[in-house]
């Protein structure tokens, strides 16, 4: 048991103590995972935090709570991240600031009922570990039974921090 907690450190303890500099946001992960294992904010960094942000319509004309009202998991993913892009540009800061990110995914009656997981992921993979944009966030990702408006599939928040 020691042996397999031990294993289960070493990448983290590796990345903990990779050289950054004393002022720098520690970010502990692997290079290749689509999310942080952590992330440590030192002193020095002004926080937002940005509240649960949902979709945009994408056809104000369309009957309320429609899925053609609000589009798939990946499209409304994108308009959230679009939306959230923006308020965190009005303050200052990046997409590339982020360092926690919450997602609540409704269940997808085109998918049996279960959260698009995949669907999210090709949206949020176009604004986090990209060659323009490679920092990503500690994140969580939950099923929820409903959001404020039905057709609603996903609802994001973050925090994020920059130096002062």
């Amino acid at each position: 048991m020691r042996r397999l907690i031990l294993a289960a450190l070493l990448p983290v303890l590796a990345a903990a103590a990779a050289p950054a500099a004393a002022d720098d946001i520690v970010r502990v992960g692997t290079p290749t995972g689509a999310i942080l294992q952590a992330a440590v904010v030192p002193a020095g960094y002004d926080t937002i935090y940005v509240s649960g942000m949902t979709p945009p319509p994408l056809n104000a004309g369309a009957p309320a709570g429609t899925p053609v009202q609000f589009g798939d998991t990946k499209t409304q993913t994108i308009g959230v991240m679009k939306r959230i892009e923006e308020v965190l540009k009005g303050q200052g800061y990046t997409m590339g600031d982020v360092v926690m990110m919450r997602v609540y995914l409704v269940g997808d009656p085109a998918k049996g009922g279960g959260m698009d997981f995949a669907g999210m992921m090709e949206g949020y993979k176009q604004f986090f570990g990209t060659a323009e944009q490679p920092n990503k966030p500690a994140r969580v990702t939950m099923q929820v039974a409903a959001l404020v408006a039905p057709g609603m599939l996903a609802e994001i928040e973050v925090q994020a921090a920059k130096k002062k």
